[in-house]
């Protein structure tokens, strides 16, 4: 019988552990639209993954997590466009049009390179690519 306290005691004790990290920021949830300040951090990020350096390399399945941190990004850049950059706001179409692709193509389930989801990362990577050079230009220009 006297178990039974004191593990009612320790789950207590573990509860209000985990109660203690309240102020902690909650990381933001996939698809979510990141700040357009930290878009060019995000994209360098981004930039190491094999799934850009080489995707038509990588197994569509392995690529899941990338495509998911990408899939909200469009909408910084679409923000930092600001509307007015016209081409910025057409690499965010591109990079929209290359994640549903791997998206409707199942690709999280391919265990094999080529196909319909190699193209969709190679599209991916490409418009990460131009949507960096875009907005690197945008810094120095102001």
């Amino acid at each position: 019988m006297r178990k039974f306290p004191v593990a009612l005691g320790g789950a207590l004790l573990l509860l209000l552990t985990a109660c203690g990290h309240e102020g902690e920021r909650a990381p933001s949830a996939p698809g979510q639209s990141d700040s357009p300040d930290a878009l060019p951090v995000k994209l360098d990020a981004l930039s190491v993954d094999q799934c850009y350096l080489n995707p038509r390399a990588q197994t569509p399945k392995g690529c899941e997590k990338f495509v998911t941190e990408l899939g909200g990004t469009a909408g910084s850049v679409r923000e930092r466009a600001n509307g007015s950059n016209k081409p910025l706001i057409a690499q965010a179409d591109v990079l929209d049009h290359a994640v549903a692709a791997y998206r409707g193509s199942s690709c999280s389930t391919v265990t094999t390179p080529g196909g319909p989801c190699t193209e969709a990362l190679s599209d991916i990577a490409n418009a990460v690519t131009a949507i960096k050079q875009l907005v690197k230009g945008q810094a120095t220009t102001g």
